[in-house]
């Protein structure tokens, strides 16, 4: 019945149990731990969401890209950035403060 527990176990730990708490006292018992598996539950849902919101809030900042002090430096300068790599922009600052000197 439940792995290596046979129907004569489940029957002697029930009795066991009535003789203990009672027959009054039985229907409390199973409504608190019903009461308790669903908290549980409860808690183990809001827990799965909030880890997923936690994945989620990871993969939305994963694909912004932050502006580099050679894009800041550029734009300082007057200099047009979209779609420019750093080596670009570092050639234009180079040749725009060599026209300066």
């Amino acid at each position: 019945m439940f792995g290596g527990i046979g129907t004569p176990e489940v029957i002697m730990i029930v009795a066991v149990i009535v003789l203990l708490f009672g027959a009054s006292k039985l229907p409390e018992l199973a409504r608190s731990a019903g009461k308790s598996a669903g908290e549980f539950k409860k808690a183990q849902k809001e827990a799965e969401i909030s880890y997923k919101e936690f994945e989620n809030s990871l993969k939305d900042t994963t694909p912004e890209v932050k502006e580099s002090k050679i894009q800041k430096m550029a734009k300082e300068q007057g200099i047009e950035t979209a779609g420019k790599t750093d080596d670009q922009l570092l050639d234009e600052i180079s040749a725009k403060m060599n026209k300066e000197n």
